[in-house]
C-alpha cells in the first residue's frame, strides 16, 4: 500500500525529482479541457504538445476528457475499447443512462487516451444539472448564455464520469486537472459531491482579466482597485464569474501559466496561486547543427519571392538587404500590442530615412479579420511576377542555346547579337507590364470595414503607404496562412522560419506561444514583461537581448517610453551585419531547451504531488521544505563581444562584408554552446509565485 509515502523535492540528474516518486500503475491521471480534440485557441497547443510528455511517463493511466464533435472525431480520433476496466464500466454505464460517450486515441504524439461527451445529446438533463448546480454553489445560469450551458452539460458529465470511476477504481487514487473556467463546473460538482479525488485547477487567463483589458481599461495599475462585482456584472458576465471564482477555491491545487498571470488572479479571482506552470511544447532537433539556418535562408526566398510580386513597379530596393519583420495572433488591437508596434514602425522609418540607410523593412501582420476576397491589385501582383520569370526563362534558354552553339564551334559569340530584335521586344514588353500608376497595397484582401479597421486607420494616420521614399513597408494578410493560397503558399511555421524577426508587444499576454514558436525555431523576437514568456525568459536568461529576446518594459513606463524602446530595439536590429544576425540566431535556437515539455512538465509533476498531498494528506504528505525558487538558474551573459549584437555596432545601419569577416572575433560558437548546455543542467528547484512579488502596482497604463 501507499500509505504513509512520504514526498520531498531534490534535485537529480540537473532535473527536480521526487525522492519517492509514485508508482503511477497505482494512479489514474485525467485531465478536462473543452479544447480537447477541438482546436480553439492556445489551451489546444498547450494540451496537444504536452500529451506526449505525459503519455511517456503515466502511459495507459493517464486520458483526456473533452467535448464530442463528429468532425474532429472523425478526422482526429482512433476509436477503441477501454483497456482499464474501471473507465470501460464508466463509458458503458453513461451509455445506457441516455448518454453518448465516445473513448478512443487522440492521432497525435503520444496518442494519448481521450474520453468525449456529446454535449447536444445529454441537453435534455440541462435543467435538472442547473438545480444541481445551485445546490453547490448558488450559481444560477441564463438560459440565453448557450456557451455557459453548454459548459454545465460538459461539466456535469464529466462529474458523472468520475463517480462511476471513482466507484470502480480499485483503489487507484485519481488525480484530475481542469483547464479553464469551461471546464470549471465539473471540478464543483465533484466536489459537492464528495467524490475521492485530487483536483487541480489551472487557469491560463481570467475571465474578467481579458473583459477589462479588451476595454483599455488601466488594468495593471488598478489591480487592487477593481470592484469585480461590478464589473462583471456590467459586463453581463457575473454567472461565469462566478464559476470560475467557485472553480478556483473548490481545487485542491490552483496553478496558472506565469507569474504576471499569478498576481492577477490572486486579484480577479481572490486567491493565491499554488504553483505556476509555465507552458512548453515539443522541441524537435535537427540532426544537423545548423539545419534551422538552412531552413531560414530557404523560406526567405519564398518570402521574397512575395515581396517582388507585391511591390512590382516599386522595387527599387536591395531584396539582400531587407529585412521582413511580422506581428501574428487573434485580432486584439490593444490586447496584442498592434497599436504600439504601429508608432514604432513610424518612428523606424523616420530614423532609417534620416540615416539615409540603405536597409529596408518588410512588416507583415498576420491577424485574421473579415475580408470580402482577395485585393485584385495583389493577384495582380503576382500575376505579373510570373509572367516576368517565364519571360526571363524563355530568354535564357534561347541565349543558352545560341551560346552553345557558338562554343561548340569554337566562336566566341557576338554578344551583341546573340540577343536578336524579337528578344529586346520581349524584354521591353516586360518591362512595361511592371509599370503601375499607384502604390502597392498595404493590405492583401478587401476588408468589409475598411473604414473603422483599426490598423488600417492608423496606417492612414502615421502615412505608411509604401511609398518610394519609405524605409518601413507594411503588408496587411488578415487571413491565417495556408500552403494552398494563391498569394503567399507557406504554412506558419514556414514562414516564421522565413522572417527575421518576431514582434509581439503585448499589453495582455498571460503566456504568448508565438514569441515562444519563434524562439523554438531559432528566430528572434520581441515580447514584453506584461507577457508569461518575457517574465520567463527574464528570470531564466541574464541578457534576454543577447540571446535574440528583446523584452519591452510595457509595464512601469509610460507608453511613449515604451514605444521609444520598442524603436530603438528595432533600429538596433536593423543595423545588425549578416554575421551578427546569424550568431544570434544560434542562441537564440539554444533557448528552446527551456521551452521544451521535457523540462516544464515537472510543474506539472510538481502540482500533482502537492494536490495528492492535500487531497489524501492520510497517504501522501509532502516533507516541509523552503519556498521553491528558480534562483541560480540562468543562462549566462555571453562572454563574446558585443554582448548583444547590435551594441558595439557604429551609426551606418548597414555593414560592409569586409567587416563581416572579423567582426565578433571572441565569438566561439562551440564554447558558447556547451556552456549553455551545460548551464541547463544546473541544479534548481521549482517556483512558486515569488513572496517579494506580491503587489507591485503604480504601473503605467500601456
Amino acid at each position: 500500500m501507499l500509505r504513509g509515502r512520504s514526498l520531498s523535492v531534490t534535485s537529480l540528474g540537473g532535473l527536480p525529482r521526487w525522492e519517492a516518486q509514485l508508482p503511477v500503475e497505482d494512479l489514474l491521471l485525467f485531465e478536462v479541457a473543452w479544447e480537447v480534440t477541438n482546436k480553439v485557441g492556445g489551451i489546444y497547443t498547450v494540451i496537444q504538445t504536452k500529451a506526449k510528455t505525459t503519455a511517456d511517463e503515466w502511459g495507459d493511466n493517464y486520458f483526456l476528457i473533452g467535448p464530442y464533435f463528429e468532425h474532429n472525431m472523425k478526422t482526429q480520433v482512433e476509436q477503441c475499447k477501454p483497456v482499464n476496466d474501471a473507465i470501460g464500466r464508466a463509458v458503458s454505464t453513461m451509455n445506457k443512462h441516455g448518454c453518448q460517450v465516445h473513448f478512443g486515441r487522440w492521432l497525435i504524439e503520444g496518442s494519448p487516451y481521450v474520453v468525449l461527451f456529446d454535449i447536444g445529446y445529454s441537453a435534455w438533463n440541462l435543467d435538472k444539472w442547473k438545480g444541481d448546480l445551485w445546490e453547490a454553489c448558488s450559481v444560477g445560469i441564463p438560459y440565453h448564455d448557450q456557451e455557459a450551458n453548454d459548459m454545465l452539460i460538459f461539466g456535469s458529465l464529466t462529474a458523472w464520469f468520475l463517480k462511476e470511476v471513482t466507484d470502480h477504481a480499485d483503489g487507484k487514487h485519481v488525480i484530475v486537472q481542469f483547464h479553464e473556467w469551461q471546464a470549471g463546473t465539473g471540478l464543483i460538482l465533484s466536489r459537492a459531491q464528495k467524490l475521492p479525488i485530487a483536483t487541480v485547477f489551472t487557469t491560463h487567463a481570467t475571465l474578467l482579466g481579458r473583459y477589462l483589458c479588451a476595454a483599455n481599461t488601466d488594468f495593471y495599475n488598478h489591480l487592487d482597485k477593481f470592484n469585480i462585482d461590478k464589473e462583471a456584472g456590467e459586463r453581463q458576465i457575473y454567472h461565469r464569474y462566478c464559476m470560475e471564482r467557485a472553480s478556483v477555491h473548490c481545487a485542491h491545487v490552483f496553478t496558472t501559466v506565469s507569474e504576471i498571470t499569478a498576481i492577477e488572479a490572486e486579484h480577479m479571482l481572490k486567491r493565491k496561486p499554488d504553483v505556476i506552470t509555465p507552458n512548453g511544447l515539443n522541441v524537435k532537433k535537427f540532426s544537423a547543427v545548423h539545419e534551422f539556418q538552412n531552413l531560414h535562408a530557404m523560406y526567405k526566398a519564398r518570402i521574397q519571392d512575395f515581396v517582388r510580386g507585391h511591390f512590382y513597379g516599386h522595387l527599387d530596393f536591395d531584396l539582400e538587404k531587407t529585412l521582413f519583420l511580422f506581428i501574428a495572433g487573434r485580432y486584439e488591437f490593444s490586447n496584442k500590442g498592434a497599436d504600439i508596434f504601429l508608432e514604432s514602425l513610424s518612428r523606424l522609418n523616420f530614423l532609417l530615412r534620416m540615416h539615409k540607410s540603405d536597409v529596408t523593412v518588410v512588416v507583415f501582420f498576420i491577424m485574421p479579420a473579415k475580408t470580402n476576397n482577395f485585393n485584385v491589385e495583389t493577384l495582380k501582383g503576382q500575376a505579373v511576377r510570373k509572367q516576368l520569370w517565364d519571360t526571363a526563362h524563355s530568354v535564357k534558354e534561347k541565349f543558352g542555346k545560341k551560346l552553345y552553339d557558338a562554343l561548340l564551334r569554337g566562336e566566341i559569340p557576338d554578344m551583341n547579337t546573340i540577343l536578336d530584335r524579337d528578344d529586346l521586344t520581349i524584354m521591353k514588353r516586360a518591362i512595361f507590364s511592371t509599370q503601375r500608376q499607384s502604390l502597392p497595397p498595404v493590405t492583401t484582401h478587401n476588408m468589409i470595414d475598411d473604414s473603422t479597421d483599426p490598423i488600417l486607420s492608423t496606417i492612414r494616420r502615421i502615412g505608411l503607404f509604401n511609398g518610394r521614399t519609405d524605409r518601413v513597408k507594411v503588408i496587411l494578410h488578415p487571413e491565417f496562412l495556408s500552403s494552398t493560397s494563391p498569394l503567399l503558399p507557406m504554412d506558419y511555421e514556414e514562414f516564421v522560419r522565413g522572417c527575421h524577426l518576431g514582434v509581439f508587444p503585448s499589453y495582455y499576454e498571460p503566456w504568448g506561444y508565438t514569441p515562444a514558436e519563434c524562439t523554438v525555431m531559432g528566430i528572434p523576437s520581441v515580447t514584453t514583461n506584461l507577457s508569461g514568456f518575457g517574465c520567463f525568459m527574464q528570470e531564466h536568461v541574464a541578457d534576454p537581448a543577447a540571446y535574440g529576446i528583446y523584452i519591452v518594459d510595457r509595464r512601469f513606463c509610460s507608453l511613449d517610453d515604451s514605444c521609444n524602446q520598442l524603436t530603438k530595439f528595432l533600429y538596433g536590429f536593423c543595423k545588425q551585419s549578416r554575421r551578427q544576425r546569424i550568431i544570434q540566431r544560434n542562441r537564440t535556437e539554444r533557448l528552446s531547451d527551456l521551452l521544451d515539455w521535457r523540462y516544464l512538465g515537472r510543474y506539472y509533476q510538481h502540482a500533482r504531488h502537492l494536490t495528492l498531498s492535500r487531497a489524501f494528506p492520510d497517504k501522501f504528505h509532502m516533507e516541509p521544505t523552503s519556498p521553491p525558487t528558480t534562483e541560480g538558474f540562468k543562462y549566462p551573459r555571453p562572454s563574446s563581444v558585443p554582448p548583444s549584437p547590435s551594441g558595439s555596432q557604429v551609426s551606418s545601419p548597414q555593414s560592409s562584408d569586409g567587416e563581416d569577416e572579423h567582426e565578433d572575433d571572441r565569438y566561439d560558437e562551440e564554447e558558447e554552446a556547451e556552456r549553455d548546455r551545460l548551464n541547463i543542467k544546473s541544479p534548481f528547484t521549482l517556483g512558486r509565485v515569488p513572496h517579494g512579488k506580491k503587489k507591485l502596482h503604480g504601473e503605467y497604463k500601456n
